[in-house]
């Protein structure tokens, strides 16, 4: 075995100390064999155990300027001590620390992916809104899920591309099977081979010893999501083209062909047509990808689905935190329905979350909203015609001018800089009749 093992008898004598314990402290086992642990092992409590009968589980030990983690279990007979059994669990806590850490960090990653699928799971019912748009879109994914087709999935940064393409995947006969998603755009092109065809053991320096399958074998039975594959290099562009023509791959470093059975689901923000013409991107491969066009629209053309998409935000971030929902009153909601959104859903998401994060209480209101937004929203639109709106705001002028005078019709005239006989044919289209402190204020009185 691996781990250090000793076994000492009623009086703390070695009866048998393993070859990993033996490697670990640099003593021959069959020599120290009959020997005082206490001789033997730094700091030890063997012979302790041996006589209390009572365990010592996950303890710290300094072992050579190490700290280890051991366990020690007594022996009994009959109820009695008679020995005691010793195992060191990790021979530097530095491991332990690094396992613990790594433990932590799956921990939140298996958390994050069951939030994940239980929104994503549902299909494309969790595509949140009820515009024609997303309808539409909802009617072509049930159309075109069933089939292997490869599907291209385009629209704006943001606009929920890859919940489109778990949303054909969920309601795919693959649906079981697994789905791998890998962002073409973020990873460099050295190890993009890499990652999407796997690797063979010592295929270049730093690989695993073991070697490393590829996504198209992780995706095997189930979906490949290929997201911004117009940013994909030109020469893996080539590599990608045989595989989707041969449905093999050959790792990195190898000799031999795997076959894989996957369905590819592509996705881009990027004009491919305009890419293809300029020699960026492969005309055949765009042939190949583009069986089934898909498109997501821009959250500034489905402002209706604003307020379903905020509800479920705040609904998923209470959930988190134990919170009740807060309520966005109508001020708040307007202004989010007015903006632009540029990076469409996950901008809107991010701006909920902050306000979230922000207000106080159950309630968000237009102060909680990011600074920036408040900054971007565009004003409202003026009501009523043109004609409508001018004469309000020469009203407005005219009634600001002769509070400022005072009522002086004169000087209210002078300040708007029109003649008197221009002004008071104003005052009467709009029923103006200033108010004065006292009638010998107005100087047009006789």
């Amino acid at each position: 075995m691996d781990e250090c093992l000793v076994i000492v008898d009623r009086d703390g004598i070695i009866r048998l100390l393993n070859q990993a314990y033996g490697r670990f402290l640099g003593v021959d086992p069959a020599a120290v064999t009959g020997r005082p642990v206490t001789e033997v092992i730094e700091n030890t409590r063997m012979h302790i155990v041996a006589r209390s009968g009572r365990a010592e589980v996950a303890q710290i030990q300094l072992i050579q300027g190490r700290h280890m983690i051991a366990s020690r279990y007594p022996i009994l007979d009959r109820g009695r001590p008679d020995g005691a059994i010793g195992i060191v669990m990790y021979r530097n806590t530095d491991d332990l620390w690094q396992m613990n850490a790594q433990v932590r960090r799956l921990v939140a990653e298996l958390d994050y992916y069951r939030e994940a699928m239980a929104e994503s799971g549902a299909g494309a019912g969790t595509m949140i809104g009820e515009s024609a748009a997303i309808e539409d879109l909802r009617a072509r994914l049930r159309k075109v899920a069933a089939g292997d087709a490869t599907v291209l999935i385009r629209g704006e940064s943001g606009t929920g591309k890859e919940l489109c393409a778990r949303a054909l995947h969920a309601q795919s006969n693959r649906a079981s099977g697994p789905f791998i998603a890998v962002n073409c755009a973020a990873l460099p092109e050295e190890l993009l081979e890499a990652e999407l065809f796997g690797y063979e053991p010592g295929a270049f320096t730093g690989a695993r010893r073991g070697g490393k399958p590829g996504r198209f074998q992780l995706a095997d039975g189930g979906t490949l999501f290929l997201d911004e594959i117009g940013d994909m290099p030109p020469s893996m562009q080539v590599k990608l083209l045989r595989v989707l023509q041969s449905r093999e791959v050959e790792p990195v470093g190898g000799t031999r062909s795997v076959p894989v059975d996957v369905r590819i689901l592509a996705a881009t923000h990027r004009p491919l047509e305009r890419l293809v013409s300029r020699g960026q991107f492969r005309e055949d491969l765009f042939y190949r990808i583009n069986v089934v066009p898909l498109d997501v629209p821009p959250l500034r053309e489905r402002p209706e689905d604003i307020p379903l998409l905020v509800e479920h935000v705040l609904a998923r971030l209470a959930r988190r935190m134990g919170r009740r929902v807060p309520a966005m009153d109508e001020d708040a909601m307007a202004l989010l329905r007015g903006a632009e959104w540029p990076g469409n859903v996950r901008e809107l998401e991010n701006a909920v979350e902050a306000a979230f994060y922000l207000s106080e209480g159950d309630h968000i209101g237009v102060e909680d909203l990011p600074g920036g937004l408040r900054r971007s929203a565009r004003p409202a639109a003026p009501q009523g015609t043109l004609r409508q709106v001018l004469d309000r705001a020469e009203r407005e002028a005219i009634e600001a001018a002769l509070r400022a005078t005072g009522g002086n019709r004169m000087q209210a005239a002078r300040q708007l800089a029109v003649s008197k006989s221009t002004f008071y044919e104003k005052l009467a289209r709009h029923g103006i009749r200033p108010h004065f402190r006292s009638d010998s204020d107005d100087p047009e009185r006789p």
